[in-house]
């Protein structure tokens, strides 16, 4: 039994069997440069609740003083079709001043901080050092009941530790949010 093509179908591995036409949600991480000024970081984040977009992580810093402009990193979920959308709004805004896609841009080196507190005796409190170590988490308080470890890393080590934390007593967590610079000599 042999299978004729009809004129026009496409031939696709069956490996790859999503339709490349359809729209997927896909995270982004998006850096936009804007006006250090009162009020932004709201309207900013009023254009994403508005329309009822979902933000994963946010973080904001000035890196220009001289110019009064921060850095506002956030990760959001959405087809392309929305990702596009949300780019567009956001560079017809006033104080800002650009909007990259750091996931379209190329590779990009992304990193979030965490703080674990743990409160553990004995066999439990030996384990978590040892993991800590694995992971290249700092000590960063002890007392005889507990440790405050900081990490630094991608969200998944970061969600890893949390995990193996888990079981030997882990209490708290802070995290910081990402941060994103795109690789090598490229700027954004």
């Amino acid at each position: 039994m042999s299978l004729k093509l009809k004129k026009g179908v496409n031939k696709q591995s069956a490996y790859n069997l999503r339709d490349p036409n359809l729209d997927y949600e896909a995270a982004h991480t998006l850096s936009i440069i804007v006006d250090n000024e009162s009020g932004v970081l709201a309207r900013v984040i009023g254009l994403f609740s508005g329309r009822g977009y979902n933000i994963d992580s946010l973080t904001v810093a000035e890196v220009d003083p001289d110019g009064h402009r921060s850095r506002i990193t956030i990760v959001t979920t959405g087809t392309p079709k929305v990702i596009n959308q949300i780019k567009a709004q956001l560079d017809r805004m006033v104080p800002v001043h650009e909007v990259i896609d750091l996931t379209l841009k190329g590779k990009a080196v992304q990193r979030e901080l965490a703080i674990f507190k743990v409160v553990a005796n004995g066999n439990q409190r030996v384990e978590s050092l040892r993991l800590a170590d694995v992971f290249r988490a700092k000590v960063v308080d002890s007392t005889l009941k507990s440790f405050t470890f900081e990490l630094t890393g991608t969200s998944e080590k970061i969600d890893a530790f949390a995990e193996l934390m888990a079981p030997l007593g882990l209490k708290e967590i802070a995290r910081t949010g990402i941060v994103a610079l795109l690789r090598g000599d490229n700027s954004n």
